[in-house]
């Protein structure tokens, strides 16, 4: 009998649905919320009235699209965490609900660790290419930089991580202080196509093994313009293009030099690149590019599937439905896993 995940997602301000069987994605569907960008940030309150607003016609319109029936449905997956608290109890809320009305099982889902399992979303139609265990992925976004040693689908192991600062925040602080609209890391990729990644040079941490570090980075960064816009309060206008190039090239810099690292330290070839920084351009070149030297075997994901979707809580669900890992209706989401 086919399996079919009804998942849902909203861990931050994306209220999104998705219908997958037997691991084939059926539907995805998401909606955002453009008010938080006269904030320059997510504003939790408000995200949360508006997955209010939002997650019954979603959920209603996947199902549709999907072309499944009610009774159809096998189990409803969930964002458990991390992420927001008020805009994780509206999708635990109502995926809780429509399981006890529908009488079937209830899966949550780890937030982090279904961003990294996109690559195994399958699609009617579409050769299957998946990675095979061990496999390496650099899950890299907003609130969190890792490097994650997969074994199976649902065994994972952190082998890197960033001690203050995530990678996509960096690039959001900084260009900020640039005067780009939130979030800033498509803006500064977009400027960074026509800039000289060599313009300036900003300072890299030096941390043993495999973590992360990008506070110091945005403090250089912060105290540079500082300095040079004391000299010429037009610096910023005038050095943009070059500024972003050259803040994306560091900051891609350590990502991949970190990924090198972990490859050649565990011998694994089979890498791949995950989360919403996974969209940048720069970002996809540099990894291309190594994988090309190092003979990995690549995985990129689609870009739709980069930032927060209910494709990927629905293949970790369905996973979890294999083994048959529910969880009861007193769950309750949890902010930080």
């Amino acid at each position: 009998m086919a399996v079919t995940i009804l998942a849902i997602e909203s861990s931050c301000d994306d209220t999104s649905a998705a219908v997958i069987r037997d691991g084939y994605v059926l539907s995805n569907l998401i909606a955002g919320q453009e008010i938080h960008r006269s904030y320059g940030g997510v504003v939790p309150e408000l995200a949360s009235r508006a997955h209010q607003a939002n997650i019954v016609p979603v959920a209603d319109q996947a199902i549709k699209r999907a072309g499944v029936r009610l009774e159809e449905i096998s189990a409803v997956a969930f964002t458990r965490g991390p992420g927001l608290l008020g805009s994780l109890l509206v999708g635990t809320s109502f995926a809780k609900g429509f399981a006890l009305a529908r009488e079937i099982p209830l899966i949550e889902v780890n937030h982090l660790q279904a961003h990294v399992l996109v690559h195994f979303i399958l699609h009617e139609g579409r050769e299957a290419r998946i990675p095979e265990f061990p496999f390496l992925c650099l899950l890299v976004s907003g609130g969190h930089t890792q490097i994650i040693l997969l074994t199976s689908h649902l065994e994972m192991k952190i082998l890197g991580n960033t001690i203050d600062d995530a990678a996509g925040e960096a690039f959001d602080k900084c260009g900020k202080v640039m005067g780009l609209p939130y979030p800033a890391g498509p803006g500064i990729d977009m400027l960074a196509s026509v800039g000289n990644k060599k313009a300036f040079a900003f300072s890299k941490p030096s941390i043993k093994g495999i973590d992360f570090s990008f506070s110091g980075l945005k403090t250089n960064f912060l105290y540079f313009l500082r300095d040079r816009l004391k000299e010429d309060p037009d610096f910023i206008a005038k050095n943009k293009p070059d500024l972003c190039a050259s803040l994306q090239h560091t900051i891609i810099s350590i990502l991949v030099s970190k990924l090198v690292k972990a490859s050649t330290e565990t011998g694994i070839r089979e890498i791949g690149i995950a989360g919403g920084v996974s969209a940048n351009s720069g970002l996809r070149e540099a990894v291309e590019l190594e994988a090309e030297k190092r003979k990995w075997n690549l995985f990129l994901p689609e870009l739709g599937y980069t930032t927060d979707n209910a494709a990927m809580i629905g293949i970790t669900g369905y996973y979890k439905y294999l083994r048959k890992e529910f969880t009861g209706q007193d769950v309750a989401p949890l902010a930080r896993i």
